[in-house]
């Protein structure tokens, strides 16, 4: 006779007992399913404690500690809001002023201010970081494909921007800014959109001094009216259209990776390196350190929110800036300078790298009266990084 079954007889009936065991304990802990009706009921409210005997009478007085039930019974839930809470969120500020706090400040506060809860991610000079966005620049870029949207270029109501500040920022603590240096971060941000000067101090008496660019830039809402037709009509759903042509690409929107075989920079810091050698003593790039110029490309982060550099760079709100140091001042053409820019470049001055990196350390007490709203470049190393970099990109 086989010894199979003699094996494994012992292990099939230990099996068998735990299998018995495990379907009387599993028995023990089913629960009766209810009817679906009663799945759509709610349940009937338990006793209140005795702190809450009083709710159903708040609820007939309209409390907001408690609410009724169909049943009869009693949500206490929370209090009513005291006044001083309900001030707490109340505050909004309004086109008109409405709401404005009493307070002030200045300038070179805001710019100590702004470094420090602004700055990491809207830049030091307002000029956006990645992808936070640029609060400075932008002036005349609202008809382009790409516009920049900036409280100088956008915004048309200074108490918006005074109201955001407030309520909002800093990221991560929101409502932490008390009201005078809300008003000194708001006054810088108008500076580095060229609407004040460095003197400025706004305040609740001289907020309304402060002309907004885009002020009449906005209409009605009319879309209810004037595009009911794109939700009441029946929809098209075959042969709607001969062709579909692409309007606007990712790239614009700066979602679609670089491709580096055409991104003109480092095309530009490897030709530097390749041609330095060959340039000789008169050659631009022989003289350029490229880890100088990789350290003016990281700087030159603070000034491409206004100013396009590289293969096919354009005007912006600055003018583009190849081939700069060299240029006279003032001479791109088709670019709408200040009239301080253009007179200071009628002799046929030029830029020459000490008189440009005067011109970044304060551009406004360099040349007086320059659109240009960039505060300045404070440490002589980025502004020498800087130079070195507007040298090597040339077309």
């Amino acid at each position: 006779m086989s010894k199979f079954p003699n094996i494994f007889a012992p292990a099939a009936a230990g099996a068998g007992v735990m299998f018995v065991l495990a379907y009387t304990l599993a028995d023990g802990f089913i629960v009766p399913v209810p009817d679906t009706d009663s799945l759509f009921q709610v349940a009937a409210p338990q006793p209140a404690p005795v702190a809450i005997a009083e709710a159903p009478a708040q609820a007939a007085s309209g409390d907001a500690t408690a609410t009724a039930t169909a049943s009869g019974g009693v949500f206490a839930l929370g209090r009513a809001a005291l006044p001083e809470e309900i001030a707490a969120w109340d505050r909004d500020i309004l086109p008109d002023g409405t709401g404005l706090p009493v307070g002030s400040g200045d300038v070179y506060t805001g710019e100590e201010v702004f470094g420090e809860v602004c700055a990491a991610c809207h830049g030091d000079f307002a000029e956006g970081i990645d992808n936070w966005p640029e609060l400075a620049g932008g002036w005349d870029s609202l008809a382009d494909e790409d516009p920049v949207k900036t409280v100088g270029s956008y915004w048309p109501y200074l108490s918006t921007t005074f109201d955001y500040v407030r309520r909002s920022m800093p990221f991560g603590g929101a409502q932490t800014l008390t009201d005078d240096e809300t008003y000194a971060i708001v006054a810088y941000i108008l500076y580095s959109n060229n609407l004040v000067e460095d003197d400025f101090v706004l305040s609740n008496e001289t907020f309304f001094d402060v002309s907004m660019p885009n002020a009449e830039g906005f209409i009605v809402d009319d879309r209810p009216t004037a595009e009911a037709h794109f939700w009441t009509d029946d929809p098209c759903m075959s042969d709607c259209k001969d062709s579909v042509d692409i309007t606007m690409r990712a790239t614009v929107l700066d979602v679609t990776p670089e491709d580096e075989a055409t991104d003109p920079e480092p095309v530009a810091l490897a030709a530097l390196e390749s041609d330095s050698a060959e340039a000789g003593a008169t050659g631009a790039g022989a003289a350029l350190d490229p880890a100088l110029v990789a350290a003016g490309k990281k700087t030159f982060g603070k000034c491409k929110s206004c100013h396009q550099i590289g293969a096919g760079a354009k005007n912006r709100s600055g003018p583009q800036l190849n081939n700069v140091i060299g240029r006279q001042i003032g001479g791109v053409e088709g670019f709408k300078y200040s009239a301080a820019m253009a007179q200071a470049g009628e002799g046929g001055v030029v830029w020459t790298d000490e008189s440009m990196s005067a011109f970044l350390e304060k551009p406004k007490a360099y040349i007086k009266g320059t659109k240009m709203s960039f505060a300045g470049l404070k440490d002589p190393a980025d502004r020498t990084a800087l130079v070195a970099y507007l040298k090597s990109m040339e077309e």
